[in-house]
């Protein structure tokens, strides 16, 4: 039989009530046909009160029992749903992460699955097994510990399975209808698209939309797995939620798919840097070893032999980036005046596989900004997407003045 891949977040599986409700869902896929793997998250806030139990029990802990305990509130759901299932008399079981097995690599709490061997899943639906309840989030290290694949995780897990499974599609369910052209709490003309493709749907992911996870855009990108999008709140048609796909299977589309937006950002600088062959790369390998995800980077025209090097990066990374950096200075290896970091910025972005064909994209975004009086600080671009680093008071301005200027609540 053809297998259908369903992945139920947090919120959609937050009381039995809502499990309930997501084991009908899964009933109705089984009556059409469908052998199911069933992709589950931890009930909703499950996963913070366990981590505040590691933290509250150990600030200092061993990241391999943060795993065992993090780990263990997909567990709870994933036998939940399977008895749910159960009493509705269709055929299902629970599996943990280890059972399958998914393997992965070593890297507690951030661990990259590395293969899912499909036959034990197969084996029990050839016995008669119309679903596999899967805990998501979780696999197995070559050492035969329990791993955890880093917050958001479920999604990538469920991409996983649907390359490894071959599936049909994954119906991804969360609290959200599918994939908007921005946050439709900021802008409230904000308007539901049918189908995205698969690079603008990574690139808005990782400029702030918090929809999809990164990497589990990458995988489906990748393997070439049609994802969908759907909310588990409202009734279901065959062509509801939101498709991400192919750019070839998208006939028309705008040249901006959406605006991007993310609050907790930083602008650091370092002034006046001694410029010489290979300061970037200290700079930049010092903050890389700190743990901090550099994002925009500018470096001024060098004069009389000084630089400034600004860059980007989370807001509650700047201690850590001010520690790489002081402690790299006292090591010699680089020399810097000064490091300013500005807490009150925010990132701005317009995505669109249009931008490929289409000139002025740049230009009508710098005017439009403009004319709102917001100035830009640091801009960065590639194929199809234009980022800019604004003033955090005038963000949610920015994205409603760029919403209107590219009429994304009109379709194509």
């Amino acid at each position: 039989m053809p297998v259908l891949l369903m992945k139920f977040g947090g919120t959609s599986v937050a009381t039995l009530d809502r499990i309930r409700r997501a084991a009908k869902r899964v009933g109705v896929e089984v009556a059409k046909g469908y052998d199911v793997i069933v992709i589950v998250s931890a009930m909703s806030g499950k996963t913070n009160e366990l981590v505040g139990w590691v933290n509250e029990t150990s600030p200092l802990y061993d990241a391999r029992e943060y795993d065992a305990v993090v780990s263990s509130g997909e567990n709870v759901t994933a036998g939940l749903m399977a008895l749910t299932l159960q009493e509705m008399d269709v055929p299902a079981r629970s599996w943990q992460g280890w059972q399958v097995p998914v393997k992965t690599t070593s890297a507690h709490s951030q661990a990259r699955i590395e293969e899912i061997p499909t036959e034990r899943i197969n084996a029990k639906f050839a016995e008669g097994m119309r679903v596999a309840v899967v805990a998501g989030f979780q696999g197995v290290s070559p050492e035969g510990r329990i791993t955890t694949l880093g917050r958001g995780g479920s999604d990538t897990t469920a991409v996983a399975f649907a390359a490894a499974f071959e599936a049909e599609r994954c119906d991804i369910y969360t609290d959200v209808d599918g994939v908007y052209t921005t946050d439709p709490r900021v802008e409230s003309k904000a308007r539901k698209l049918d189908r995205i493709a698969f690079e603008e749907m990574l690139e808005l992911a990782s400029l702030g939309a918090k929809v999809l996870q990164t990497r589990s855009v990458e995988l489906a990108m990748r393997y070439n797995v049609k994802l969908r999008v759907l909310s588990s709140f409202e009734e279901q048609s065959d062509d509801a939620g939101t498709l991400v796909c192919d750019e070839e299977e998208i006939m028309e589309s705008n040249v901006v798919a959406g605006v991007a937006f993310s609050r907790d950002e930083a602008k650091m600088t370092l002034v006046s840097v001694a410029d010489r062959p290979g300061i970037a790369a200290t700079i930049f390998t010092a903050l890389s070893e700190a743990g901090v995800n550099v994002d925009m980077i500018v470096q001024n025209i060098s004069e009389e032999g000084r630089t400034d090097m600004t860059w980007s990066c989370p807001v509650d990374q700047v201690k850590r980036a001010e520690k790489a950096m002081t402690e790299a200075k006292a090591g010699g290896k680089i020399n810097f005046s000064e490091l300013l970091a500005d807490t009150h910025v925010a990132k701005v972005s317009v995505v669109g596989i249009g931008m490929r064909s289409h000139t002025g994209v740049a230009a009508k975004m710098f005017q439009v900004l403009s004319n709102e009086g917001i100035n830009i600080q640091v801009i960065t671009t590639s194929e199809i997407k234009i980022s800019v680093l604004i003033d955090r008071k005038y963000m949610e301005l920015a994205v409603q003045a760029l919403h209107d200027a590219f009429e994304l609540d009109k379709a194509a």
